[in-house]
């Protein structure tokens, strides 16, 4: 799974590109789980270019939401699709996440 980074002042925004599904599950997790040790949990996840999440993304991405609840912070989600947001909400996951329309509006939470 290729991952970009941009950073906005802060914050960095990680990009993931593709199903998260199967193998590319862990690496997603990882990769977010070091920025989250880097970066104190100033990060948002675009899922703008993740056209569907299986059952194995939906327990990664709550994983790493439960280990930045420890730290007291929730893991920032923006431009999911139609579909993921619906996944989310069917099962019932949705409120473990802070839900934006696009990187301006999450990064733009920090403040």
């Amino acid at each position: 799974m290729k991952i970009t980074e941009q950073r906005q002042g802060a914050v960095l925004v990680l990009k993931p590109e593709g199903p998260l599904t199967g193998p590319d599950v862990p690496v997603l997790k990882q990769r977010l789980i070091d920025t989250l040790a880097a970066s104190l949990g100033r990060f948002v996840v675009d899922m703008s270019a993740v056209p569907f999440v299986d059952s194995g993304g939906l327990e990664a991405l709550l994983d790493v939401t439960e280990e930045m609840n420890k730290g007291g912070q929730i893991l920032r989600l923006c431009a999911a699709n139609k579909t993921i947001r619906e996944v989310l909400d069917l099962t019932d996951l949705s409120a473990q996440f802070d839900h934006f329309e696009d990187s301006n509006t999450a990064v733009r939470s920090f403040l």
